[in-house]
C-alpha cells in the first residue's frame, strides 16, 4: 500500500514541537515533502533529524506567523523548494506559557499577543500560500482549533478560547470562500492534549483531572490522538468535506 500522502507537498506551522512536530512526522511517514516553519530554528533541530533519519524530505523557515513578511517568505520558500503546495496546516500559536486564571485577570497585552498571533497569524498564513493553490486549482488547509471554547475550562483560558472561537469562524468563511477553487478547509478541535506546552503549565494534573473527567474516553489526550485525523483531512479521502471543525477530545463536545 502507498503512502497516502506520497509526493504530496505540506506546509505545517509551529512544527518544532508538541503536536506540530507529531503531525511533521507522521506527513513524512506518508510520503509528504514538507516546509515547517518554527520561531527557533534550535529547537526545531530535533524534529528534522528525526524526519531525515527515516528517509523524509524536509525543509524548514524561521518565520513569526504574525508577521506579514515573514508568511510572504513561507510562499516563497514552498514554491521554491517544491514548486507549490498540496496542504497548510495552521498549527502555530500562542498556547507555551499559558496559565489557567480567573477571566478578568488577563492583561490587554496578553490578549492583544495571543489574537495577533493565533487569528491574524493563521489568516496572514492562509493569505500568502492560498493564491498558490489557487493557481493549482486545489488544496487542503487544516486549521487547528480547540474544543476550549465549548467546554468547562474556558473562562480560565479566556483570550486563548476566543482566539480558537475565531478559528472557527475563520475555517467556516474560508471554506465558503475558496470552495469554487478547489480548495478544502476543515479544521481539528483537540482537547487538552498532554503536549509539552500542556505538561509545562502551572496546575496542569488539576486540569488534566477536569478534562479527563468531561471525556467519554477518560485518559490523557496525546498528540498522537491527533495526527489519523489531519491525514485523513489532508489525503483524498476527504475531498468532499469542507468547512467542519473535528472534535479529536475523547468524546467531551459531542455534535
Amino acid at each position: 500500500m502507498s503512502p497516502v500522502l506520497k509526493d504530496k507537498v505540506a506546509i505545517i506551522t509551529g512544527a518544532s514541537r508538541g503536536i506540530g512536530k507529531a503531525f511533521a512526522v507522521r506527513f513524512a511517514e506518508e510520503g509528504a515533502k514538507l516546509l515547517l516553519t518554527t520561531t527557533s530554528l534550535e529547537r526545531a533541530e530535533g524534529t528534522v533529524k528525526e524526519i531525515k533519519d527515516k528517509g523524509g524530505e524536509v525543509a524548514i523557515i524561521k518565520a513569526d506567523i504574525s508577521v506579514e513578511s515573514d508568511t510572504q517568505k513561507i510562499a516563497e520558500a514552498v514554491k521554491k523548494e517544491y514548486g507549490g503546495v498540496d496542504i497548510l496546516v495552521n498549527n502555530a500559536a500562542v498556547w507555551y506559557g499559558i496559565n489557567a486564571k480567573p477571566w478578568d485577570t488577563w492583561t490587554a497585552e496578553e490578549w492583544d499577543r495571543i489574537l495577533t498571533v493565533n487569528v491574524r497569524g493563521t489568516f496572514l498564513v492562509c493569505k500568502a500560500v492560498v493564491p498558490l493553490m489557487v493557481e493549482a486549482g486545489k488544496g487542503k488547509i487544516i486549521n487547528i482549533a480547540s474544543n476550549v471554547a465549548r467546554v468547562t475550562a474556558a473562562s480560565f483560558f479566556m483570550p486563548y478560547s476566543c482566539s480558537k472561537g475565531a478559528i472557527y469562524t475563520l475555517t467556516h468563511a474560508l471554506a465558503h470562500t475558496l470552495g469554487a477553487s478547489g480548495i478544502n478547509v476543515n479544521a481539528i478541535a483537540p482537547g487538552y492534549t498532554a503536549s509539552e506546552a500542556s505538561l509545562n503549565q502551572d496546575g496542569s494534573d488539576d486540569t488534566f483531572k477536569l478534562a479527563t473527567s468531561e471525556q467519554s474516553i477518560q485518559r490523557r489526550e496525546q498528540p498522537s490522538d491527533l495526527v489519523g485525523a489531519a491525514i485523513f483531512l489532508a489525503s483524498a479521502d476527504s475531498d468532499f468535506i469542507s468547512g467542519q471543525v473535528l472534535y479529536i477530545d475523547g468524546g467531551t463536545v459531542m455534535l
